[in-house]
């Protein structure tokens, strides 16, 4: 598998001929939702999607001169669950959003103060189902600069951006683990500088790779 080396305008123009163009719907016959299930070494059963607790997240892509970066947090330390976990920005669809992009973009106000104006929707990814009972649809999208953030204390401690080439580089894919529940479970992990992005962040990211990669 070859790394994806892509300007903005590319990744743009490959999101929108590979991504869904539509969120995915619960029981799709055509793609199965992806999740931490997957590829692990004793066989798990996927959560149930119907049961499942319903959440969006916003896969934001920005293009900077350097090169195009994904927008990421660092959850808060003292957030009761996933705390100080590398996350995109996202969360629980309330009932009044009406679709995960105006959750994800809800969710990114509220938590970095993203304005929602500067994002461009690509497209979307397979609903992602976590071992915490979580049912994600990934919205990918440009976010285009200049803007500014102001975080919600409460929910994040940091907001920073990561190269897109790093993160569509396999060679930077780890599969690791650690036993969880008394079986033993794998992950993705891509460790860059002092972050360790890993679990469902890393797997969606590793999605986005797969589709776009073809």
């Amino acid at each position: 598998m070859q790394a994806l080396d892509l300007t903005a305008d590319q990744f743009a123009e490959l999101a929108q001929r590979r991504l869904r163009p539509e969120p995915p719907q619960l029981g799709d016959l055509i793609a199965r939702p992806r999740g931490d299930h997957d590829d692990q070494p004793h066989p798990i059963r996927p959560p149930d999607e119907k049961v499942a607790i319903p959440a969006a997240v916003l896969i934001g892509v920005v293009p900077r001169p350097e090169g195009p970066t994904v927008l990421l947090t660092q959850r808060a330390a003292t957030l009761r669950s996933h705390s100080a976990q590398v996350a995109f920005p996202g969360g629980r669809v309330d009932a009044v959003d009406g679709s995960p992009v105006v959750t994800a973009l809800r969710e990114a106000e509220e938590e970095i103060g993203l304005p929602r104006e500067r994002v461009r929707t690509l497209g979307f990814l397979d609903a992602y189902l976590t071992g915490t009972g979580y049912r994600i649809v990934p919205v990918v999208a440009l976010v285009e600069p200049p803007f500014s953030l102001t975080l919600n204390a409460h929910e994040v401690d940091e907001a920073f951006e990561t190269p897109l080439s790093f993160l569509l580089d396999p060679a930077n894919h780890r599969r690791e683990g650690r036993e969880w529940q008394g079986l033993y479970r794998t992950y993705y992990a891509m460790p860059f500088g002092d972050r360790y992005i890993w679990g469902a962040t890393a797997g969606m990211i590793r999605n986005l790779y797969e589709r776009l990669s073809g």
